[in-house]
């Protein structure tokens, strides 16, 4: 026989301990045999775990007790000591849960640690999106690819040019055309070069050509930049420089930030610094929101999560601004965020090399829905998206062209801006149909009338279905993020499924669902009332292994919480072997079983032990029938069957 208990099998989220149901004994006083019932109980579990009998998958089922019944404070220690003593062993599951009831807790650091183990495990989270291996990374862009027509833009020169912006009829946009110097810093904060400002197409002044904007460029850079759609407003990065002066932080550098200018009675004046900036942090690459209320922008700010994160702001009426707000995971993560753009159908553009890509900074894009940022953070895909850093993308979304800038080897300079259309949307919604049956576990009928629902990683119910007469049940969830599926019926205690992201494709989950009321009188087995774990010994021994000890505690914990329950322990073997040898051996395997139980504290009164050998087979297995290890190993158990 294997040496290893095989723990996978046994009841799905309690273990049973028994009930004296004195109502029902009332209904049913004339009843011959004395009636026991069987719910899931934390008590019995304790009162193993207690004596020092421990197992994964007795802390699964203790710790999801704990869990379920929203005892977070307890569940927190036995998720610790499972994931402790069984972590290499034990489904992400449990790590996930574990790291939902730390935060719970406000337990935050800690969380964060398990969750990127669990990430590590199923690619589920934030970062295991940016751990996730290349092939689930590839079919995330394959399905995003192939939606463009780009082409270089005509006004590219070969120096560097980026940050396309709408402004009136044209464009403006950044180039060091006419310094010469090659921007390939850019994309840091401690940009080293000269930018400025260009327009072209923006009037009948400027017709196709390309005219620098003199009286918003200084001395220092000037670059991203964005446009009231009357064009009389624009806002701006540049350096910390204003009235002639730039100013430079501890470390020596001159940080970037934000500026606004109105045109007015036919010139640029009114030069503002927004008061978010500072001396100490970076503040560049503003955008604005459809309504022109909300100011979007790139910042290192003391609460960035990354290098650089993207940041919102409201525009009052009288032009003030409130409080600047991180809009936090997941668009935000521990690399750069930058280059946001936000289109007329409240799509949030912005440019990353945290999220997984195809190298350096690609372009990203979230579904913004009523001030809600929790949305699935998707890649815009080939061929907007390359090898090199792709970024500062705007787009038309009633003509579908627009613009986004790229330093890849094809270009005519260190970046040029490219032009494109979008020949295909990007699909935001990622529905996964979701259909099976729920059935009782024991019997094995369907249950009708049952619910199930998915939840989100946030413990929010998206959607519920009830089954049919067939125990059947249809759903669907959002397989951009992870989902919990969970049945539950009256009666019955609750079993859940966690899926993981994936490409949407049909699945089927089928439910057996653990009765919380479980009648049981003469004749019944506690084993499979119980749903133990084979109670396995060495090959031809019969000494209790300490695996075995632990299933049959589960027995004792029973007993000892009822004491007029009397056992009869059966012991069975299968085919293979002489009929004597195998009637001997498990009857000494009954005998032992016994002597044990006694051993901890049961009555020998209240105890039988019995051999059967091979002769009570449960299936075909008969001398001489060939048959598989797995039907033979169906063939070897014990049986704890009520005397009284």
């Amino acid at each position: 026989m294997t040496k290893k208990i095989l723990l996978t099998s046994i009841l799905t989220v309690f273990l049973l301990a028994m009930t004296f149901a004195q109502e029902r004994r009332v209904v049913k006083g004339n009843k011959k045999y004395a009636e026991y019932s069987f719910s899931p109980a934390i008590d019995i579990y304790k009162k193993v775990l207690d004596k020092g009998y421990v197992s994964s998958d007795l802390l699964e089922k203790l710790g999801n007790s704990y869990y379920f019944n929203a005892n977070y404070e307890e569940a927190e220690k036995i998720y610790k000591q499972l994931i402790e003593t069984y972590g290499s062993e034990i489904g992400p599951e449990y790590f996930f849960r574990y790291g939902q009831t730390l935060k719970t807790l406000g337990d935050y650091t800690n969380s964060d640690s398990i969750l990127a183990r669990f990430a590590e495990m199923t690619s589920n989270d934030l970062r295991s999106k940016i751990i996730k291996t290349a092939k689930d990374y590839k079919e995330e862009i394959a399905r995003n690819s192939g939606r463009y027509d780009i082409e270089l833009f005509d006004y590219n020169s070969k120096y560097s040019d980026f940050a396309p912006a709408f402004y009136k009829e044209g464009l403006i946009f950044s180039s060091d055309r006419d310094t010469g110097n090659l921007a390939r810093y850019r994309h840091t904060w401690n940009s080293k070069d000269f930018l400025d400002i260009y327009k072209v197409n923006a009037d009948s002044s400027s017709s196709n050509k390309v005219v620098k904007m003199n009286m918003i460029n200084s001395r220092l850079h000037e670059s991203t930049s964005v446009a009231t759609k009357d064009g009389n407003t624009i806002y701006f990065t540049r350096n910390n420089f204003i009235d002639g002066k730039s100013k430079k932080d501890e470390a020596g550098v001159i940080r970037l930030k934000i500026f606004r200018i109105n045109w007015k009675d036919g010139e640029w004046s009114g030069l503002e610094e927004l008061p978010f900036n500072s001396d100490s942090y970076s503040v560049a690459h503003p955008a604005l929101s459809p309504d022109e209320k909300t100011l979007y922008f790139a910042a290192d700010m003391p609460d960035s999560k990354g290098e650089s994160d993207i940041y919102k702001v409201s525009i009052k009426e009288d032009g003030t601004f409130g409080a600047p707000i991180n809009l936090g995971t997941p668009i935000n993560t521990e690399s750069r965020e930058t280059f946001p753009f936000v289109s007329s159908e409240n799509i949030l553009y912005f440019s990353s090399d945290g999220h997984p890509g195809l190298g350096g900074l690609d372009i990203f894009a979230t579904k913004i829905d009523y001030d809600d940022y929790s949305k699935s953070v998707l890649n815009v895909g080939e061929p907007v998206n390359s090898k090199k850093d792709d970024f500062s993308y705007i787009i038309n979304e009633e003509t579908k062209k627009g613009y986004f800038a790229s330093n890849r080897s094809e270009g005519m300079g260190a970046d040029d801006i490219y032009g494109f259309l979008e020949t295909r949307p990007l699909n935001f919604e990622c529905l996964q149909p979701i259909t099976g049956t729920v059935r009782d576990k024991i019997s094995n009928e369907v249950l009708v009338g049952a619910t199930v629902k998915v939840i989100n990683e946030d413990n929010e119910e998206v959607l519920s279905a009830i089954t049919d007469n067939n125990g059947d049940y249809i759903l669907s969830c959002d397989c951009n993020q992870g989902n919990f599926v969970r049945a539950q019926t009256q009666g019955y205690m609750p079993a859940e499924e966690y899926l993981p992201i994936s490409d949407g494709k049909p699945i089927i989950i089928d439910f057996y669902l653990e009765r919380e009321i479980i009648e049981a009188g003469f004749g019944d087995d506690l084993a499979k009332l119980l749903q133990l774990s084979t109670i396995y010994f060495d090959f031809g021994k019969y000494n209790i292994r300490p695996d075995a000890e632990i299933e049959i505690q589960k027995v004792i914990a029973a007993m000892e919480k009822y004491p007029s329950l009397k056992i009869k322990a059966n012991s069975h073997t299968d085919s293979r072997g002489a009929d004597s040898f195998n009637l001997w051996l498990s009857q000494k395997r009954a005998e032992a079983t016994v002597a044990y139980m006694i051993s901890q504290g049961i009555s020998a009164e209240r105890l039988i032990g019995e051999g059967y050998g091979e002769t009570r087979l449960v299936n075909e297995c008969d001398d001489g029938v060939k048959c598989s290890s797995e039907k033979h190993q169906l063939n070897r158990r014990s049986e704890f069957i009520i005397l009284e």
